[in-house]
């Protein structure tokens, strides 16, 4: 298993008593740009503040000193195989299907892709209204260049077993639109090796 990825396991198994530490942020192209910006033009008369925020960026292991990269290494890393342990199986209609959470994945995201933004586009109700549809899109941002994939996800109205039906859709259509750019691509194709 590569050290990134053990680093990301022993976060999720880590739990913290500071709730800032453990929220998960969606990071837009000029926030941590600007954050960084901002804190190394500060005075030092804000010097407590900032020895914090640094003390905070040392214990979590996804936040990333060189956040601004070319397209090409962070795609790079996100076409990396999924350990195992990460993946969970679903049965559903007597079919069993590997899939990575969309937690997993947003971490995932945050480790490999920082800059990244995600934004649900449409959420539509099949006419009969048995179920909804979401499209969702996912932008990185490089140092070159910045690109979008998004993708659909579908779930049925009275099916609750993993939630909301849009919340469902809405995590289907993520993860989807991560594979687009290779995150656990491997998944859809392992039964073809």
């Amino acid at each position: 298993m590569s050290n990134t990825y053990g680093s990301l396991l022993k976060s999720l198994r880590v739990s913290r008593s500071s709730s800032n530490a453990s929220l998960l942020w969606f990071p837009s192209r000029t926030s941590r740009r600007h954050y960084a910006k901002a804190t190394s033009s500060s005075p030092s008369s804000s010097g407590s503040a900032t020895a914090k925020e640094a003390e905070l960026d040392q214990e979590d292991p996804f936040v990333s000193s060189g956040i601004s990269r070319p397209l090409s290494e962070i795609l790079k890393q996100l076409n990396k195989k999924v350990p195992d342990s990460l993946v969970k199986v679903r049965l559903e209609d007597g079919f069993s299907s590997k899939y990575v959470p969309w937690h997993i994945v947003n971490r995932i995201m945050n480790l490999h892709a920082p800059e990244w933004s995600g934004e649900i586009r449409s959420i539509s109700y099949s006419p009969d209204g048995k179920s909804v549809s979401v499209v969702y899109r996912v932008t990185l941002y490089g140092t070159d260049a910045e690109i979008f994939r998004e993708s659909t996800g579908t779930a049925t109205l009275d099916d609750t077993s993993y939630g909301d039906p849009i919340q469902k859709a809405e995590a289907m259509a993520f993860r989807r639109a991560c594979a687009r750019f290779g995150l656990g691509l491997h998944l859809y194709h392992e039964d073809m090796l």
